[in-house]
């Protein structure tokens, strides 16, 4: 059971230039023959954006587990056999020092392989796959794309019926790429994604509370990952997560003048910590909630 005060943060962050993406996204839909998403690892299941799925239809799909480095590998090849289950092509990745990288393009072919087989009986020979490159904020999205397409990439600008400004990126004779915003959704019907989401850092700290998001990540480590706090932070650990933010203060000597803690200071460590690894292989999402 997951801890209560996890269910006391309300998050929705849906600003109007994430509605004005999504229409973009529709729009250019056609000009596409798949879609490559990227989740984050550690919330595979939250970091998906339903809308891409409505919006996806019978588009061939690719996801992305990046950042596979910070999560739970065990976790990780759950989620793989999870997804490809229901029809995704799925490869773990870490964009930033490339991992897994080098198999993105053999998996985006053989996710399009009907269609080039298509392409071929109407003696259509040579024409680029295009993808469209998709995922909600802070997954790393360019980052993906600096490193797949490398130095030997080249803009090959404005396509018929794209939105001015959008170009195209031509990574090789057999493949082009169109970025496009990270996009949330309008609201998290689960609370708990929406604090996953917050958690790994896609939300707008500006309408977060970061004490009361790092007292809650507190109490789930807690509950699922018991021990990684303590040996990150050398104290021991408690179920109050106000305490344990209290106890990393203290030995973190984040202290105000006057010897008083500064929790907020400790709250900023915490979620720096958790973002960048260093508490752990930490994944949120669990597989037998999922299905759930």
């Amino acid at each position: 059971m997951e801890n209560e005060n996890l269910a006391k943060t309300n998050i929705n962050w849906y600003p109007g230039h994430m509605n004005k993406a999504k229409r973009q996204m529709q729009d250019e839909l056609k000009l596409v023959d798949v879609i490559v998403e990227l989740v984050d690892a550690r919330i595979p299941y939250s970091s998906k954006n339903p809308d891409i799925d409505k919006l996806a239809g019978s588009k061939p799909r690719v996801l992305l587990l990046n950042k596979a480095d910070l999560a739970d590998e065990g976790r990780t090849k759950e989620y793989k056999a999870y997804y490809e289950k229901r029809g995704y092509h799925v490869l773990a990745v870490n964009a930033k020092t490339s991992a897994g990288i080098k198999s993105v393009l053999g998996v985006i072919k053989e996710a399009c392989k009907e269609k080039r087989e298509r392409d071929l009986k109407r003696g259509i020979i040579g024409r680029p796959l295009r993808a469209m490159i998709a995922g909600i904020p802070n997954v790393g999205k360019s980052t993906f794309i600096n490193s797949f397409a490398g130095k030997s990439c080249t803009l090959t600008g404005n396509k018929p019926g794209v939105t001015k400004g959008k170009q195209w990126i031509r990574l090789n004779k057999e493949l082009e790429l169109l970025d496009t915003p990270g996009i949330l959704w309008p609201k998290f019907e689960d609370q708990q994604v929406g604090l996953r989401i917050a958690w790994i850092g896609s939300i707008n700290e500006n309408i977060l509370d970061s004490r009361e998001l790092s007292v809650t990540l507190l109490s789930y480590l807690y509950e699922n990952y018991p021990g990684v706090i303590a040996a990150k932070y050398g104290i021991e650990e408690c179920a109050d997560g106000n305490e344990a933010l209290e106890r990393i203060a203290r030995k973190r000597a984040c202290l105000k003048k006057g010897g008083e803690t500064d929790i907020d200071r400790a709250a900023g460590f915490l979620m720096d910590d958790f973002r960048a690894g260093k508490i752990g292989r930490i994944t949120l999402d669990r597989v037998q909630k999922t299905v759930e």
